[in-house]
């Protein structure tokens, strides 16, 4: 488990938040299930001190019991448990009639593509692998979250002349709105928040298109050019490609 980045609080050069919203008024409850015990702790004090209320157990049945006793906002569920696999308890979880759907994040040393897909079939949020990186885990989570509700969306964010709000589904461009589909904005609200960051494009269709177009990242450049010609058509240019590495998007040096 990898834990570098910027500490809470952390705000990254290039990237201005116009307008922001309380995190949350209740920090959200997540169950965390993993039977390895320093990954169980650390992975629980890590998210108690991103500000999360977390419980944390080691086995299948104790996870769809604290599940079904008090559904939490979401669980941080590993794979590999013993007697009862994580796929097993999704799956019991989502039978029990009086259940609230409750969204599941899957952790897993298991990278193959059919586990992810099957993961995601069985009504999974988001799969990721060990070792995973600390601050991206919490990102997953928080969006998450914020699909289902749990949390607020963040605020407004800003890139040279460039706003996106993410509330309203906004976009404005020298101080005039862009129109965009769903897509098209999912992918510019994603290049925004991970402004000065190369992020490639294998990234991009896990995040954008959460695995819809199984591995062929063609769609990826088709998309960021309906961006240019929509976003880019002014100066400064703001997505930059980084041959071999991916996409940025970043406002003019100064």
């Amino acid at each position: 488990m990898a834990g570098q980045g910027c500490g809470p609080g952390g705000e990254r050069a290039g990237v201005t938040r116009v307008r922001s919203t309380p995190a949350w008024d209740t920090p959200p409850r997540l169950l965390v299930v993993d039977d390895e015990d320093t990954v169980r702790g650390l992975l629980a004090d890590a998210l108690r001190f991103a500000g999360f209320t977390v419980t944390a157990v080691g086995t299948g049945a104790d996870a769809v019991e604290a599940a079904l006793g008090d559904p939490p906002d979401l669980i941080v569920l590993d794979l590999m448990l013993p007697g009862m696999d994580g796929f097993e308890v999704v799956r019991r979880l989502r039978s029990a009639r009086a259940h609230r759907p409750v969204p599941v994040l899957f952790l897993s040393a298991r990278d193959a593509p059919e586990d992810k897909v099957n993961g995601l079939s069985l009504g999974g949020d988001d799969y990721v692998t060990k070792p995973f990186h600390l601050p991206e885990l919490i990102a997953r989570i928080q969006a998450i979250l914020r699909r289902s509700g749990a949390v607020p969306v963040d605020g407004v964010l800003a890139v040279a002349d460039l706003t996106v709000d993410p509330v309203a589904r906004e976009v404005t461009r020298a101080g005039r709105p862009v129109r965009l589909s769903p897509t098209e904005f999912k992918l510019l609200h994603f290049l925004v928040a991970h402004a000065d960051q190369v992020v490639s494009k294998p990234r991009i269709l896990e995040d954008v298109w959460r695995y819809d177009f199984a591995g062929d990242t063609s769609i990826v450049d088709t998309y960021v050019s309906y961006l240019r010609r929509k976003v880019d058509n002014v100066e400064p240019k703001l997505i930059h490609t980084v041959r071999g590495a991916g996409y940025v998007l970043r406002g003019p040096r100064r």
